[in-house]
């Protein structure tokens, strides 16, 4: 990828944070962001959350979050008790989400979020297939067009599209959060966008603009 710096910048807390660079942005992850949105009283109001369901929000639940990004729905997850094994692949991507995981952990707010957040650097789909991790949950993320957003966040997504493209392996990556013993697979779609690999969900949840598609077993 051309013209991408890691830099240091100032977090909100006032610690240096890996940023990168690209197009005069400046992205990081700063969980401090998020408070406000999974304090105790709105978390259980999240989308995702209430696609969890009742039976498997506990803090034994394990969730594979197979596409990670920048940790902002396993932070989302991880607020509601959850604990989440998150895989990224793409290098440049998971050293942003490492380094904000490391400052939230000094942060009080935020310690006990994330240190129920773990990160792996790895093909999340070569690990469900060779069996590596039986979660509760399989969360999937595969990156699709933004429409209709705001110009920061498009050129947010524009960002992490030129490092990690679109999911080409919808089947392949479908297929193997099946594989697993997870209870329940969760995946975030377009709101009007074709289910994943066009396997019809047991059920969804709407929102405004995505949707959660959920398979149950």
């Amino acid at each position: 990828m051309e013209d991408v710096i890691l830099v240091n910048d100032k977090t909100q807390y006032g610690q240096d944070a890996l940023s990168l660079a690209k197009d005069n942005m400046i992205l990081k992850v700063d969980f401090t962001d998020m408070l406000k949105r999974t304090s105790h009283n709105r978390i259980y109001s999240e989308l995702l959350v209430k696609a969890v369901g009742k039976k498997l929000l506990c803090e034994d639940t394990i969730v594979l979050d197979a596409t990670a990004g920048l940790g902002e729905d396993a932070f989302i997850l991880a607020s509601a008790g959850l604990k989440v094994k998150m895989y990224e692949r793409d290098e440049t991507i998971a050293k942003l989400l490492d380094d904000g995981l490391k400052r939230a952990a000094l942060v009080e707010e935020l310690s006990g979020i994330v240190s129920r957040m773990e990160l792996i650097i790895a093909d999340s789909i070569a690990a469900m297939e060779d069996h590596r991790i039986n979660p509760d949950i399989v969360y999937l993320d595969p990156m699709f067009p933004q429409r209709n957003k705001s110009g920061l966040i498009k050129k947010k997504f524009q960002i992490l599209q030129q490092l990690e493209s679109p999911c080409d392996e919808e089947e392949r990556l479908l297929n193997a959060a099946l594989d697993t013993d997870a209870k329940k697979i969760i995946i975030k779609r377009p709101l009007k966008g074709e289910y994943l690999a066009g396997v019809k969900p047991s059920y969804s949840l709407k929102g405004r603009a995505i949707r959660y598609d959920c398979i149950s077993r």
